[in-house]
């Protein structure tokens, strides 16, 4: 029987290696922070957490939102068990330490599975207030 060289059992080696760490780390790198970046961090909300805001925020999130992030926004939504990826708590310090423009700029630029509706930027704006009622006391 003849012996493998070094080189060859390494290269092996290697390769199972790869094979059994690739699908995690491209998980891994996938599932990074999705960062907004320095202009959306500094974007100002035009509307006023008033009433009506929130009432057409709460209206615009139970038709977009509701089914994987949940009726009170803790990621337990009827549709986020089929969702691969972790869906988040709004309520969460994560979520809520987050500025206006951050989690604007976070819905309009949703990652998949997150559907992108047709919603404008002021429906945008109105769920990022009702967001804001989901912050723990």
């Amino acid at each position: 029987m003849k012996n493998k060289c070094p080189k060859q059992i390494i290269t092996k080696l290697a390769f199972i290696v790869f094979a059994f760490l690739y699908p995690s780390i491209a998980s891994a790198q996938h599932e990074a922070p999705l960062n907004a970046p320095k202009t959306a961090v500094k974007m100002k909300n035009p509307f006023p957490a008033d009433e009506f805001s929130l009432e057409r925020g709460k209206h615009s999130y139970q038709l977009d939102c509701v089914r994987c992030h949940g009726r009170e926004g803790k990621g337990d939504g009827v549709s986020s068990e089929k969702v691969t990826k972790v869906v988040l708590d709004l309520g969460s310090k994560i979520i809520q330490k987050q500025t206006d423009g951050e989690l604007f700029w976070k819905i309009s630029e949703a990652r998949r599975p997150m559907p992108l509706t047709e919603i404008t930027n002021d429906q945008r704006w109105d769920i990022v207030n009702y967001i804001r009622t989901f912050r723990k006391k």
